[in-house]
């Protein structure tokens, strides 16, 4: 009984020392539209945005865990009666993705998110806070790092909480979420282990 104890505390001291903590830095584009609600009376497009911020990789192997912190851009266009309007939401978004990389530098992601409204670009709406103050995701994505540190990857989120704050008497339906896909680029600072 005394050898197995001593074998596992020996397995469990070197998986603890072969945990790496590794920082970077990334940034890219967000393709943003609102799904669910009711916007019949209008039509919606897809609106172009950013993401930029840091994170910190926890790995202990193929397996990881990345908190980020992004600001972040959400939103859609909007076009009804033939004018045209951005409804631009930023966020500070925290998303916390539980990684496995993949031998060759391919790597696989999924975690939740948290994102807490920076700002709002209404245009010429006259809805007084448009969005919730707190929005909630999921997040999955693919993507690929070199050995240097350098990557690309792309992800996909879906939005799990109500994005409108205001009464659907102003003729929109306030039930809908944030729908975004984040294309980027990263640099691991210490790159890959």
């Amino acid at each position: 009984m005394k050898r197995i104890l001593i074998v596992l505390f020996v397995i469990t001291a070197n998986a603890s020392l072969a945990q790496t903590v590794t920082p970077g830095l990334k940034a890219g584009v967000n393709i943003t539209n609102f799904t669910g609600g009711n916007f019949d009376d209008v039509e919606k497009n897809a609106l172009v945005g950013f993401h930029a911020g840091g994170f910190i990789n926890i790995g202990l192997g193929a397996f990881s865990v990345q908190p980020e912190v992004l600001v972040s851009t959400a939103g859609v266009k909007i076009k009804d009666a033939g004018e045209t309007q951005n409804v631009k939401l930023t966020y500070l978004t925290v998303p916390v993705m539980a990684k496995y990389r993949a031998n060759g530098g391919f790597y696989f992601e999924v975690g939740p998110q948290v994102g807490f409204k920076l700002s709002e670009d209404i245009g010429e709406s006259t809805i007084d806070d448009f969005a919730k103050n707190l929005d909630l995701s999921v997040c999955a994505g693919i993507g690929f790092q070199t050995k240097s540190g350098f990557g690309i990857g792309g992800r996909y989120l879906v939005g799990l909480s109500k994005v409108g704050d205001f009464d659907a008497s102003s003729g929109i339906d306030p039930d809908f979420q944030n729908s975004v896909i984040q294309v980027g680029i990263f640099f691991a600072l210490k790159g890959q282990k």
